[in-house]
């Protein structure tokens, strides 16, 4: 681990490998689990405020649990989240012509509909973010569904922090993320 401002970061960004192999995974992250995304404060009332707008990309069985359930829930743990379809799947989650699981919210974004590209957890995967007092910590979340995206990463040498650059500097910051690639040349040497 190693600090950055008011991060904690785990090596294991800079030393693993990854890139999304679709193809292989299907979007199983956003269909697997037993939780919905994590969810900053202040993206609930985003959710909210675009939801008519996302309402139109979404399945049938997405808006039926969002128009009952809401836009967002409280986690088990206690933590804003997305709602699930089935205890499983993410409400605002959509199937492409190849049946790949995709964000109905990037989808929005994507045509022009909406600013917001999705929740933050989701653009930074498989890096989670855990917030502390006074520090947040950065980490490598490691799931055997994403085997194929670390044998590509390998494949490509494309490390974890390259893959979630644009994620990173919009949770920390342009400055920050030199900070991070400042750091990662200095530790690979």
């Amino acid at each position: 681990m190693f600090q950055l401002g008011k991060t904690i970061v785990s090596e294991e960004i800079i030393e693993n490998d990854f890139v999304c192999n679709l193809n292989a995974c299907k979007g199983a992250c956003c269909i697997d689990g037993d939780a919905g995304a994590p969810l900053e404060d202040n993206e609930t009332e985003i959710l909210v405020d675009i939801y008519s707008k996302v309402k139109p990309f979404l399945s049938e069985e997405g808006v039926s649990v969002i128009e009952e359930k809401g836009a967002f829930v409280k986690g088990d743990d206690g933590e804003w989240e997305t709602p699930l379809v089935n205890r499983n799947a993410c409400a605002y989650v959509i199937f492409d012509v190849n049946k790949i699981a995709k964000c109905g919210i990037e989808e929005a974004y994507n045509q022009g509909e909406t600013n917001w590209k999705k929740p933050v957890s989701c653009h930074l995967y498989p890096v989670r973010i855990k917030e502390y007092t006074e520090l947040t910590a950065v980490n490598y979340h490691k799931w055997q569904i994403c085997d194929p995206a670390c044998a590509l990463g390998e494949q490509l040498k494309v490390p974890i922090y390259k893959f979630v650059k644009e994620a990173l500097i919009r949770k920390f910051g342009a400055d920050w993320y030199n900070e991070l690639e400042e750091v990662a040349q200095e530790h690979l040497k």
